[in-house]
């Protein structure tokens, strides 16, 4: 199979190349290069890629119909991700990720490539959902100081009462918080309006928080497990936001890659599918912080009590339906996978790197 990636040369792109080329298949990496997540590389190539390298933007038509008549496949990775600083990045985010996904989908309708692996995020869900001892299941509300009665808790807008966090499935309604998480659901409904009309598949991978080798460093652009480890390479303890218990699911970037290749490699299926990518083992963020700063033999973490109102208390999704569909299992340990991650290469990037917002 000959597998078009955009974002080819980026984290989970280089690393789905990797597992891609493993398993005998042929790959064409697309990648801007956009220098927010990339450093400026001799003969703008990285050293560390497999496949063949075309540098050039997923917004530009007339290169990707060039590219696609001899395609089997898309997985389309290339986007902005993170949270950028303000929303002064809207319209950038809505330009890379919105843009280009509709530039690339109209591409292959004109092409008659009829598969496609489209990379979205646990982002999507905002709150996720809770449930109350008396009230059942329910969103959580919006984490403003009022509905937190001076914790951080989401609290039930019924009685008050402490909400416990529960797994989100694929069918719990999209409720997204940020304009990335934004973007990445309107990618999603470009995937599906592609699908109906073209009669192609589109598998919807909503990864979870990814860590792993050639991670980008510490840019408004990065996750909080590079942001921690950045911190203790420069000899500072990782801060915590709130109490830093909130929960979140880290999977490693191979478990990520291999999810990608069985989506590529699945017979059979038609119109949507939407799959869960995380490694089914939740952790606090606390735990990710402590994990890093004893493999480092750094400084314990530091607990701020700073609320981050735009961000989830809790995000835990079950991957159950990944495991039936595509015979996905993450096989990499959060301990071994955070050992690992504490000496492992990063990538550095030439783009501006100001600016912090919250971290979990």
């Amino acid at each position: 199979m000959r597998v078009l990636i955009t974002g080819g040369a980026g984290f989970v792109g280089t690393h789905t190349a990797g597992a891609l080329t493993a398993r005998g298949h042929e790959v064409v990496l697309l990648d801007a290069l956009v220098p927010e997540v990339h450093p400026r590389y001799p003969d703008d190539r990285p050293p560390y890629l497999d496949g063949d390298l075309v540098v050039g933007d997923v917004r530009d038509a007339a290169l990707l119909d060039r590219l696609l008549p001899d395609v089997d496949a898309v997985c389309h990775l290339a986007a902005l991700a993170g949270l950028g600083v303000d929303l002064a990045d809207m319209p950038v985010y809505v330009g890379y990720n919105d843009l280009g996904t509709a530039t690339l989908l109209a591409a292959m309708a004109r092409a008659g490539v009829p598969r496609l692996v489209l990379a979205s995020s646990i982002a999507v869900y905002g709150e996720g959902r809770a449930r109350c001892a008396d009230h059942g299941l329910l969103p959580p509300p919006p984490r403003r100081p009022e509905n937190l009665a001076g914790g951080f808790e989401p609290r039930c807008p019924h009685c008050g009462a402490e909400l416990a966090p529960e797994p989100i499935t694929e069918d719990t309604p999209a409720e997204p918080l940020s304009t990335y998480a934004a973007t990445k659901l309107a990618q999603e409904h470009l995937a599906g309006a592609w699908a109906r009309v073209t009669g192609g598949t589109a598998h919807i991978l909503r990864y979870h928080h990814v860590y792993g080798p050639l991670m980008p460093r510490d840019t408004p652009y990065s996750g909080v497990a590079a942001v921690f480890r950045a911190e203790l390479a420069a000899g500072r303890a990782p801060r915590l936001y709130e109490d830093g218990r909130q929960l979140r699911d880290f999977v490693h970037v191979r478990d990520v890659a291999a999810a990608n290749r069985l989506a590529l490699e699945r017979d059979g299926g038609t119109g949507v599918e939407t799959y869960n990518i995380a490694s089914g083992e939740p952790h606090t963020v606390a735990d990710l912080a402590y994990a890093l700063s004893g493999a480092m033999d750094g400084p314990e973490p530091v607990v701020t009590g700073r609320l981050c109102a735009d961000r989830p208390r809790h995000v835990v999704a079950s991957p159950a339906r990944a495991r039936d569909g595509l015979g996905y299992a993450a096989t990499e340990s959060f301990a071994a996978g955070m050992k690992e991650f504490a000496t492992a290469p990063l990538r550095d990037s030439a783009g501006p790197a100001e600016g912090r917002p919250c971290r979990s």
